[in-house]
């Protein structure tokens, strides 16, 4: 489908520019407009009344929101903080961009289900968190519905990249230290790279611009915001994962030595935070309304590996 760019003038805000997807967004949204990226100590998503000054200052045409509380485990303990972020700015990101005529593009997760389901989840389906986290992102999630705000929501899973803190670099690094490696292998899903979520950003924001042409923002985005799932394509486990990467890795270091990796059950490995046994996302909406399909989990895995 047709792209274009902001209108002359247009800002993008962009939050958590330090993490996965939204460092990403930060290089792939700039051909779009002048995007402005504040630090946590120019605008901490923690206060919520800073992030409404921002907003008003700046009068952006995009609020771009990556940012969040991502700890699953240590929100069971703070969840005051868990919901200041992920909940109460995002209400107040959204009430902003709505007196402004501003469009929002927030992520959210698969942990705002319960994660017994024997399918791939869509969007309509019942929501039912099992942790602080999930139901942190999921009250972000109404909070932003209910202001009234043109927006879409892409909640997705497993997010990794060749940079920060995930689970592929932590495989790998622990696979040169041990001979052996003990991954969960009940819990299934699929791996989705920071880049792919950050192109497809991208093309959803051109597309919205390109039927704004004579129409207002928050119009079109009535039409085709909404929630939308945006995982990894394919299956796999944590376990498929990383003997996934470990064995291609090998491939490029055949000299060196890997751990072994096995297999175990989630009562295995206990964490403060239930982890849903199912998280895999049906993304049929996205490829209907925007033309985009996720990139396989096994590609985009290749292609990571290749920047290491």
């Amino acid at each position: 489908m047709e792209r274009s760019a902001l209108p002359q003038g247009g800002r993008i805000l962009l939050t958590g520019v330090t993490g996965q997807v939204g460092g990403d967004l930060l290089r792939i949204l700039e051909p779009l407009g002048t995007v402005v990226a504040p630090s946590r100590a120019e605008m901490d998503l923690a206060n919520a009344d800073a992030v409404r000054e921002t907003i008003r200052s700046l009068k952006p045409r995009w609020i771009v929101n990556p940012g969040a509380y991502t700890a699953v485990d240590k929100a069971e303990s703070e969840p005051e903080l868990a919901y200041a972020i992920n909940a109460e700015t995002v209400g107040a990101i959204g009430e902003e961009a709505r007196a402004i005529g501003a469009g929002v593009i927030h992520f959210s997760t698969d942990y705002v289900f319960d994660g017994l389901g024997n399918s791939a989840y869509r969007e309509a389906d019942a929501t039912g968190p099992m942790g602080v986290y999930g139901a942190s992102k999921l009250a972000g999630e109404k909070a932003l519905t209910e202001s009234g705000v043109g927006h879409a929501i892409f909640r997705t899973s497993w997010v990794y990249a060749a940079r920060g803190k995930n689970f592929l670099l932590t495989i790998l690094k622990l696979a040169r230290d041990r001979e052996m490696l003990r991954i969960v292998a009940d819990q299934h899903g699929a791996p989705t790279w920071s880049r792919d979520l950050a192109r497809l950003t991208a093309e959803v924001i051109g597309q919205c611009e390109v039927a704004a042409q004579g129409r207002e923002l928050t119009n079109v985005l009535a039409d085709v915001g909404g929630i939308y799932h945006a995982a990894g394509a394919g299956e796999t486990t944590w376990h498929g994962f990383a003997a996934e990467a470990v064995r291609l890795q090998q491939e490029k270091e055949p000299r060196a030595r890997f751990a072994k990796i096995e297999a175990i059950t989630t009562a295995e490995y206990p964490t403060p935070a239930k982890r849903p046994a199912n998280s895999r996302m049906n993304c049929e909406k996205l490829a209907d309304r925007f033309g985009w399909r996720m990139m396989d989990w096994r590609e985009s895995l290749q292609k990571v590996l290749a920047e290491l």
